[in-house]
């Protein structure tokens, strides 16, 4: 038996194990000739005939990619796949603003900045999209409270 034969009895043997994964130690060749049945080839893995582990791929540049986004580094126009609002929906978008703009209003009426009535209606023009920004906000109870 050549010792290509060997290695494919050995790989059948052990299941999703090709050939080339199969090394035979070259000091021991001999007793590997000798070796006829599975169970004389069985005896031998582990010793003589040693099984390479699989080469995966390497996730060590996409780790380095994850890094950078994670830094702010890699989302400019050319990294953006898909249309505007498959990254972060319309909702989303608005319940982000509405949040904010909730907050900021309840921080001022903490503050006495604003009295109650006019809190509740601001509270009731966030709801129905009035406002563009936090900045809009201010902008508008500057002129409408004077404070």
């Amino acid at each position: 038996m050549s010792m290509k034969n060997q290695k494919m009895l050995i790989a059948r043997m052990l299941k999703g194990v090709g050939r080339r994964r199969i090394k035979i130690n070259p000091e021991k060749k001999d007793v590997i000739k000798d070796a006829i049945t599975r169970a004389d080839l069985r005896s031998v893995i582990g010793t003589t005939i040693l099984i390479k582990k699989k080469t995966g791929i390497s996730r060590g540049r996409a780790k380095i990619r994850k890094e950078q986004t994670r830094k702010g580094r890699r989302k400019g126009p050319g990294s953006k796949k898909g249309a505007k609002y498959s990254r972060i929906s319309r909702k989303r978008l608005w319940i982000n603003k509405v949040r904010v703009q909730r907050e900021f209003l309840k921080n001022m009426k903490l503050k006495n900045k604003i009295k109650k009535e006019d809190y509740r209606k601001f509270y009731r023009m966030i709801g129905g999209g009035f406002f563009r920004s936090v900045a809009h906000l201010k902008l508008y109870i500057s002129s409408k409270v004077g404070k």
